[in-house]
């Protein structure tokens, strides 16, 4: 139990992230609102239209902390240009309606706003990236930074701003470890490209452990979401093969891997190699440290 209780707020909190950090924060004592599109539905809910602006600024006010994991799947493929469209306006319009709102009250609520690893781009080779770390090119870099900007009334207002910068969770009940692991328990593992380019990744246990520690702490900034320990695409594989009990006996050159899926290749092949600065330098300890453990918590058994 937390030593005393927060009364918190979470938009997007029936995803595969949300509903577990409210799972987790109403298991530490803490008073728990989820913001709902449809009608609210007895106590514990509200209902928002983020597209429109709208929002309870009551309950905003009355509020220790906001958590904002609004936003389209960026896993969902093709990315059109509507789709793409979509990707953007779903996170700034959410973003913007709580970070306005929160501005606006007298004592501003923390304000933890999600955004992802993509910030610093699909690939900056094997360079170690802490938040201080420059941003990075393309679409989802973009979306990421834009993502963060739109914190800016909250910032101006004094409030505590937390930018989730979240690396893969491996979970295999939702995320990407669900679609990794069934090609590898039909067909057995495959090295992507050169198998050299850094995965930066974190459990589900410990992105929620992270967020409630942030949800009762002081960090402001942006946070890496991601253990210490990021390894290569070849070591991803051979350890998620034995983790499965599979082979790893394949390669995917890169040129067969863009002609089959085209941009969503990048986030294949690129490397990134996030430090979890802010979350080391906070005393935050990983229930789930490195990639075996992290496999052990993840997959269905």
């Amino acid at each position: 139990m937390a030593d005393s209780s927060l009364r918190v707020v979470v938009g997007g909190a029936s995803g595969f992230l949300g509903g577990a950090l409210v799972d987790a924060l109403r298991g530490r004592g803490h008073t728990v609102t989820r913001l709902v599109r449809g009608p609210a539905t007895g106590t514990g809910t509200s209902t928002w239209d983020p597209s429109a602006g709208r929002v309870d600024q009551r309950l905003i006010d009355e509020a220790d902390v906001v958590v904002n994991l609004s936003g389209a799947s960026i896993q969902r493929w093709p990315r059109t240009k509507s789709y793409r469209r979509e990707i953007l306006s779903s996170r700034l319009t959410a973003t913007d309606t709580l970070s306005r709102a929160v501005g606006r009250s007298a004592q501003p609520a923390a304000l933890l706003s999600g955004s992802g690893m993509s910030f610093y781009g699909t690939d900056r080779g094997d360079t170690r990236l802490p938040e201080s770390s420059t941003p990075g090119e393309g679409f989802l870099p973009e979306v990421s930074q834009q993502w963060e900007a739109a914190t800016a009334p909250a910032v101006e207002a004094g409030a505590r701003v937390c930018l989730l910068r979240t690396s893969l969770v491996l979970e295999e009940s939702g995320g990407a470890l669900k679609l990794m692991a069934i090609p590898f328990r039909r067909y057995g593992g495959a090295v992507l490209g050169s198998g050299e380019q850094y995965m930066s990744y974190i459990s589900r246990v410990d992105w929620v452990r992270a967020v409630v520690h942030l949800a009762e702490g002081d960090v402001s900034g942006p946070v890496n979401l991601a253990t210490a320990d990021p390894v290569t695409n070849r070591q991803f594989t051979d350890e998620l093969a034995r983790a499965v009990d599979a082979k790893a006996f394949l390669k995917a050159p890169a040129p067969i891997i863009k002609a089959a899926l085209g941009g969503l290749a990048d986030d294949l092949l690129g490397s990134l190699r996030l430090e979890p600065m802010a979350l080391s330098q906070s005393g935050f300890s990983f229930e789930a440290p490195d990639l075996p453990t992290t496999l052990q918590l993840g997959l269905r058994r």
